[in-house]
């Protein structure tokens, strides 16, 4: 017997009223008197819920995702960061709860839509952080530029480091480990990296590796050991990959703008800074207790840094300028 019919034999035919058959099936009065009274019975397609809280913030929240179509897939807002950018620019008060269900159903009506994963890890305290580059747009002097951002991050305190280079080449790989292994204070004793060609000459079977003469040198001067991944599995490394994405959406969006690329990493070192304050998902410590925790396990650092300077034949013309890079330099005569 279903309940339907349960409901209203037990009234009509056995006498019982709406409340004693209401604690009988565990239903609601209301849903009992419907039983009783013919009305369609299960369920029935809700109205579209209105978000009256949001209502003067509608139109920046659209412009906000129109916007996006115009930039990089990659530098596009979250629901999370529309949040916060509503509660820091236009005083939000309300649930971020609400701001996250608009954006969602927004974005599939914009045609916007970028989902995000994590990937949780347990690693052992100060001994292994993660390398890797991404790619934005930044806009410096008034001039937009397309910008490498190096990035490194603890395995397990999940403290990271960002920094903009106008490229990858090998000067800026090392001058990037320099300033983050500064801004940790140490030198994680294992990296792991994709195959960069800037660490990496030659790819063997399994593990092996033919590192960069230069890189060996900054590597050994350091002291910290090198792990590669395997080829085409970035996965490895997941947690810088993830980083890579965040700093993207959290620190790029929207486009950040300054009058030099070092004011730019000024300001991205501050969100760095910032972000131990953060706790992350399924942790009751923060960022910087947890760093707390590690950073006694980090190799030190040497009292000099290693000098990041290239040296390279060239040759000078009559005109006493050398080639560089395709830029000519004044020599002294």
């Amino acid at each position: 017997m279903d309940q339907y019919e349960f409901i209203r034999i037990a009234h009509r035919t056995y006498g019982d009223n709406i409340t004693e058959v209401a604690k009988k099936t565990g239903h609601a009065r209301n849903t009992v008197k419907k039983a009783l009274n013919n009305e369609a019975w299960g369920y029935k397609e809700r109205e579209n819920q209105p978000f009256p809280v949001l209502g003067p913030y509608l139109g920046i929240i659209d412009t906000w995702l129109k916007g996006d179509k115009e930039q990089p897939k990659k530098q596009r807002h979250t629901a999370r960061r529309i949040y916060t950018r509503l509660v820091d620019e236009h005083g939000y008060e309300g649930a971020e709860s609400t701001v996250r269900h608009h954006v969602r159903l927004r974005k599939i009506i914009l045609g916007v839509n970028t989902p995000q994963a994590f990937i949780p890890s347990d690693p052992e305290a100060g001994y292994e952080a993660e390398v890797d580059w991404g790619t934005a747009k930044a806009i410096i002097a008034g001039e937009p530029v397309r910008l490498k951002f190096f990035c490194m991050r603890s395995k397990y305190s999940g403290k990271h480091f960002v920094r903009f280079y106008l490229c990858e080449r090998q000067q800026a790989f090392f001058d990037a480990h320099i300033h983050a292994f500064a801004f940790f204070g140490g030198v994680f004793p294992v990296l792991i990296y994709d195959n960069l060609t800037t660490a990496v000459r030659k790819i063997l079977r399994g593990r092996g590796r033919i590192e960069q003469e230069s890189y060996s040198k900054f590597k050994a001067y350091y002291n910290f050991e090198a792990r590669f991944c395997n080829p085409a599995k970035g996965n490895e490394k997941g947690g810088v990959e993830g980083l890579v994405g965040y700093a993207r959406r959290n620190y790029m969006v929207p486009i950040p703008e300054a009058a030099t690329l070092a004011e730019l990493n000024e300001n991205v070192l501050k969100q760095c800074v910032t972000y131990g304050n953060h706790k992350m998902a399924g942790r009751e410590q923060s960022v910087n207790e947890l760093y707390e925790i590690e950073k006694q396990h980090l190799l030190s650092l040497p009292d000099t840094p290693f000098s990041n300077v290239q040296a390279s034949d060239c040759k000078i013309n009559k005109y006493a300028t050398a080639a560089v890079d395709k830029n000519r330099y004044s020599v002294p005569s």
